[in-house]
């Protein structure tokens, strides 16, 4: 009996073990916790997954102002298929997403490893840099629209002092490319001329506003690095690049993983700080010519009846779409990130 395990009876001559008994009011406990979720459940499926079962059982009818219509089946995606505004608006979206997304996290890992070295006034940084990522992004949005208005903005009177002739900024739908090129006195077919100068500016702003939220991310990440392994590494003769190179890009992996994902997320929905700048320049919503119409703003404008009459099932039907999208890329992504993220 020495030897047997802590619940084991002896029958035959073999250890069997005992049935697993519920300690006492284990029911009770149960009850008690479930009952205690209850609310946030509730919550949750009323105002989140409720919402998302209800506007795919929409898109799968035809819904006027009155919603009520029949059974359409998959006739709003066939829509989408030949509905060339949709993939505009798509192209766009993902031009905005490529540029971002790179330039952000690369700025955001530069300054975060600047204020990782030993300075003075470290805490006052951090917080300079995180301060535009908590501030209210239409109050944010509505100054920088300001800030490149073309009649009085600072934009074109810093231009100015190097030489630079005033830009339209939020105003101008041409490619800057194009516009780069042109000032050389060069045509550059349409497929070269970029995003809008418009989308730039929007650009301009939404680097500004997130960098903030990457340097913060990067410096947690940073500091979850050993000590002693740039130690090791500079007894052996390792100068600055070689220990980035081959101790802090490895190791900090994991963080610009998670910051890649949450990023593109993020900018394939872009859409406050898009239409608060387009109004803030007396511009539809989708900038213009539509150069600055990503899909979430399309849909918008299909939802409210701006493109049209409101149109709630093919609205809902886009959603999906751009939904499915995102999920497939984040799932790429984590393809890729298998590979090539280190964890140890």
């Amino acid at each position: 009996m020495a030897n047997l395990e802590l619940g084991d009876v002896r029958v035959g001559g073999q250890a069997k073990p005992q049935a697993f008994s519920r300690p006492r009011g284990y029911w009770r406990n149960t009850a008690l916790a479930y009952l205690m979720i209850l609310p946030a459940a509730l919550i949750l499926l009323t105002f989140s997954i409720g919402p998302v079962f209800y506007a795919f059982w929409m898109s799968l009818h035809r819904y006027g102002l009155r919603l009520t219509g029949p059974f359409v089946g998959l006739e709003n995606y066939q829509r989408i298929l030949t509905d060339g505004r949709f993939w505009d608006s798509l192209h766009v979206t993902f031009s905005y997403a490529f540029f971002t997304v790179p330039i952000t996290l690369a700025l955001g890992l530069f300054v975060a490893y600047l204020l990782f070295q030993r300075i003075r006034f470290l805490s006052a940084y951090r917080t300079v840099f995180f301060l535009p990522y908590v501030t209210s992004l239409v109050a944010a949005a509505t100054v920088w629209a300001t800030l490149f208005n073309p009649q009085s903005g600072v934009a074109n009177k810093v231009l100015g002092w190097f030489g630079i002739p005033p830009q339209n900024w939020l105003l101008e739908p041409n490619g800057i490319f194009q516009l780069i090129a042109r000032s050389f006195g060069v045509t550059l077919p349409e497929w070269a001329a970029g995003p809008s100068l418009a989308l730039v500016t929007i650009m301009i702003f939404v680097v500004w506003q997130r960098l903030g939220y990457d340097v913060v991310i990067f410096l947690a990440g940073l500091g979850n690095i050993p000590r002693e392994l740039y130690d090791a590494a500079e007894i052996d003769g390792a100068g600055r690049w070689q220990l980035f190179r081959h101790i802090t890009l490895p190791l900090l992996s994991p963080t610009t993983f998670f910051l890649i994902i949450l990023s593109t997320i993020g900018a394939l929905q872009a859409f406050t700080h898009i239409v608060t700048m387009n109004q803030a320049a007396n511009q539809p919503k989708g900038g213009p010519l539509d150069t600055t119409l990503t899909a979430t703003v399309y849909l918008f404008k299909i939802f409210y009846g701006e493109v049209g009459r409101p149109d709630y099932s093919y609205a809902s039907a886009v959603a999906f779409v751009l939904f499915f999208i995102i999920l497939a890329l984040t799932v790429l992504q984590r393809w890729i990130g298998s590979r090539y993220v280190h964890y140890s």
